[in-house]
């Protein structure tokens, strides 16, 4: 934002110590903590030392802050900054207050949807994630994964990546044999509904499971069905293709619902022949240990490694020689490398599978990829249902997504009618969709990722805490300020008047979203840009209570008007980030 005058200013600096003979080290500038003044600072200590290496006898530190004083005395300030202090071998430099909250606010306004986005930065990424199984329901365990998926990737890439969303999914294995088996026996000839794919897809699942937990007699059929599955029987094949294509349909209704896209899809079929072969190729170079018939075929990684208990055994094929998890996932780590090049490749997976994603980027290092260290784990933990009951598809305590938003769309209603009861029904319909996702979304990722969740509607609506709907209507406060001026955002100018705390604190908070977004990205954090956008709501409730817009006058409306719409901005781009929409009214 003040990148000119920095370089102005790091001129000087360097032409002042050339001056006076000293040594030309590189300056690298920090922000200066925020208290009251916004500033920018750089050390001094680079210069001292290099002298110090050159052969001078110096103190480092005192000579460090001679050095720095020098500058303050010799430096010759821009306009944009009130004044400059040498302390402590540092140098700060502090911008004139009026200066930086009008370039704060026109930064903003000028760039709009893209303020806060980083510069290309020549990476591509690959994040994998929902990994769903077809043949089953969308529950909520299920929207942890998709959540901070697309999140990660809608904020790594407004850091400046290139993102390639990818989805893995799971449409062979004993759930669709279980599933087709019930299906023939119980329901042939039905099909799916319109509405509620996915709902009826895993009922058919959960009711095979249970008429195979109630009659052990029944796994027999289950068995034959599997070899008819195994021979590519086409009846089979026929029917797992048409069912496989009820659960896509269904899949992608749930990714419209909730705004999540990719770029690549992958399916365990494509990549179950390949891992096989790769099998065949690590027991011929006597990395795995083929102990069939009586037993599997093995990676040990603790005996390769010479460690104990830090990797342990890799299965890699059942002793029958039918494929595993780690078959296909060989397989799949070599295709995503083979087909993009990739700098990193992130898999969104439950942290219950750590180990085991650690084995699987061990074998890929030990078969000689040098990609395999850019391989990367984003663990997550579970949700749990109030009460600490984990949920999991073939339990009854299982809560459909579905029913979920169904439930959240609900009461978010009630938030709507309570906040603005005159509007038409159908425009409140939209915004209880938009206020409910936007809740469900905010209330799993406003949580580090390696921490249980215990899903609380309470918390997740709370239209004064914490939550979304309390983030929405701060941004939909700012809506209805504009919409009084027909949204005509007075030209900028000198701010004119000194602005109170409430107002600085706004401002500060608008400078702070591009590193946020850095630092997010950088740590894959969804949490970080939760809790930003959280203080920015808090920042500019404060400001809409305590600094009248409306109704002030000259340079002080114009400028409040402004900020109000450089504020709405922000809190939307954030959001965005995670997912969630702001509604014009609320």
């Amino acid at each position: 934002m003040f990148e000119k005058e920095q370089y102005l200013i790091q001129q000087q600096i360097v032409s002042i110590l050339k001056q006076n003979g000293l040594p030309e080290e590189p300056l690298k500038w920090t922000w200066i903590p925020f208290s009251g003044h916004w500033g920018i600072a750089t050390s001094m200590f680079g210069t001292a030392s290099a002298e110090a290496k050159s052969g001078k006898k110096v103190n480092v530190k005192e000579r460090a802050a001679e050095i720095a004083v020098l500058v303050r005395e010799k430096i010759e300030l821009p306009s944009e900054f009130e004044k400059i202090e040498a302390v402590n071998g540092y140098v700060n430099l502090y911008f004139n207050s009026d200066t930086f909250a009008r370039r704060a606010v026109d930064v903003v306004l000028e760039q709009g949807k893209d303020f806060g986005q980083g510069e290309p930065n020549g990476r591509t990424v690959m994040v994998e994630y929902s990994q769903p199984n077809t043949h089953k329901a969308f529950h909520v365990g299920h929207l942890r994964n998709m959540v901070l998926g697309s999140s990660i990737c809608d904020i790594i890439e407004f850091a400046g990546s290139k993102v390639i969303r990818a989805n893995y999914i799971g449409d062979i294995g004993l759930h669709v044999i279980k599933w087709l088996w019930n299906y023939m026996t119980y329901h042939n000839g039905e099909i799916p509904p319109r509405e509620g794919m996915t709902h009826w897809m895993g009922g058919l699942y959960a009711e095979a499971v249970k008429r195979l937990e109630e009659n052990p007699d029944l796994d027999e059929q289950v068995r034959a069905l599997f070899k008819r599955w195994d021979a590519r029987d086409p009846e089979i094949v026929a029917l797992w293709k048409k069912t496989r294509q009820w659960s896509l349909d269904a899949f992608d209704q749930v990714y419209s619902l909730l705004g999540i896209r990719f770029e690549r899809i992958y399916f365990e079929s494509d990549v179950e022949d390949s891992g096989k072969d790769i099998v065949a190729g690590l027991i011929e170079k006597g990395l795995a240990k083929d102990e069939r018939p009586e037993g599997a075929v093995i990676v040990d990684l603790d005996s390769i490694m010479g460690t104990k208990e830090k990797y342990r055994v890799l299965v890699i094929l059942r002793s029958d020689g039918t494929s595993l998890y780690s078959t296909k996932d060989l397989s799949l780590a070599i295709q995503k490398f083979d087909e993009y090049a990739l700098d990193q490749s992130v898999y969104v997976i439950d942290v219950r599978q750590s180990l085991y994603m650690q084995q699987i980027f061990k074998v890929m290092e030990l078969m000689g990829y040098s990609w395999a260290k850019n391989c990367y784990h984003l663990a997550y933990e579970i949700v749990n249902l109030p009460g600490n009951v984990t949920i999991a598809s073939r339990e009854g305590t299982v809560v459909l997504l579905e029913d979920l938003i169904t439930e959240a769309e609900k009461r978010a209603r009630v938030i709507v009618e309570e906040k603005n009861p005159d509007l038409a029904d159908d425009l409140k319909a939209v915004i209880a969709r938009s206020v409910a996702i936007g809740a469900i979304k905010y209330s799993l990722l406003n949580r580090d990722n390696t921490k249980i969740i215990t899903f609380d509607w309470n918390a997740a609506m709370d239209v004064n805490g914490q939550a979304a709907p309390y983030i929405q209507y701060a941004a939909v406060r700012a809506n209805s300020i504009l919409r009084k001026v027909q949204f005509s955002i007075p030209e900028s100018t000198h701010v004119g008047y000194t602005l109170s705390k409430d107002e600085v604190e706004l401002v500060d908070y608008l400078t702070r979203f591009p590193q946020e977004v850095q630092r997010a990205a950088k740590d894959m954090r969804p949490l970080l840009i939760a809790n930003y956008a959280f203080e920015l709501a808090k920042v500019f409730s404060n400001f809409y209570n305590n600094c009248p817009v409306l109704t002030a006058e000259g340079s002080t409306r114009n400028f409040r008007l402004r900020m109000v719409a450089a504020a709405r901005q922000v809190i939307a781009n954030s959001l965005s980030l995670l997912g969630i929409e702001v509604p014009e009214v609320m």
